[in-house]
């Protein structure tokens, strides 16, 4: 008999679970209750033991780490790595990034043994279509962000029931009131979000950081808080929010990557899609 658990299905038979194997679910994956309901059992979790739940005893379905290896990143790679080294990690190789960046990536990978790393690329017919020049991020950084982050990230959940991310509640406003658990937005499949460092403050992440002796990434110390492509990133005075130095100048505070419509079929987004960065 099978027993129903946060939106997946487990069963204690073999062939029942062979029989499945047969149809085609296409039911959504997690409900707004299903969320409710985790949010509810992990109240008061620390982030490691979410970490533990949702990659070992698999609450949250197949699930995928997105990492920027950003500012803040090493913490949630730290404490994953103490989970399941073995646990996927997305980066998206957007083509324009610091290349301390990427030495940062290659450095926190192998410090913490992080076997999982998978490189998302965007797809080069559609770089040479509507991104020839490589300076789109300069006139329309909502396009620019579409074709390197968010159609190759869209792509790759497609095989996930979940993602983890590293937002924190203090970065933004629009970040202020996220919870642990969330549905992903990004399109109907009812895929979760899972956000084990919401709660974190900035002094959290320090403190963690100074504990375990990881390594910084090299730009913070020059006044990037936030670390994003290296066209659309610049530095932060003091007192300003920290994500401020991203696409300064632009009515834009997201990648696109936390709220998209789904894919079409060609692998664009709908021709009526309006954007929310």
């Amino acid at each position: 008999m099978a027993a129903r658990r946060s939106g997946r299905f487990v069963t204690a038979d073999p062939m029942e679970a062979v029989r499945r194997l047969d149809r085609i679910d296409t039911g959504v994956r997690f409900t707004a209750d299903d969320a409710a309901a985790l949010n509810a059992r992990y109240a008061g979790a620390s982030a490691e033991d979410i970490l533990r739940a949702v990659l070992i005893d698999g609450v949250a379905g197949r699930i995928a780490l997105v990492s920027s290896f950003g500012a803040e990143s090493s913490v949630l790679l730290h404490l994953a790595s103490k989970v399941a080294k073995d646990a996927p990690v997305l980066f998206l190789e957007t083509g324009k990034h610091f290349p301390e960046t990427l030495e940062y990536r290659d450095l926190l990978a192998e410090r913490f043994g992080l076997t999982g790393l998978i490189n998302l690329t965007p797809d080069a017919d559609a770089l040479a279509a509507k991104d020839e020049s490589g300076l789109r991020w300069s006139y329309d950084p909502d396009g620019c962000c579409e074709i390197r982050k968010v159609i190759p990230l869209a792509k790759a959940l497609t095989g996930y029931d979940a993602s983890i991310t590293g937002r924190k509640a203090f970065q933004s406003a629009t970040r202020a009131e996220l919870p642990v658990f969330e549905i992903d937005t990004s399109d109907s499949a009812g895929r979760l979000k899972v956000n084990p460092l919401i709660g974190w403050s900035r002094d959290d992440l320090i403190a963690y950081m100074d504990e375990h002796e990881l390594p910084r990434h090299p730009l913070v110390a020059k006044g990037y808080p936030s670390i994003g492509c290296m066209p659309c990133t610049s530095t932060v005075a003091e007192g300003e929010d920290p994500r401020s130095g991203r696409w300064r100048g632009w009515d834009k505070t997201e990648c696109g990557i936390h709220q998209v419509p789904g894919l079409t079929k060609d692998g664009d987004l709908p021709p009526d899609f309006d954007p929310v960065f």
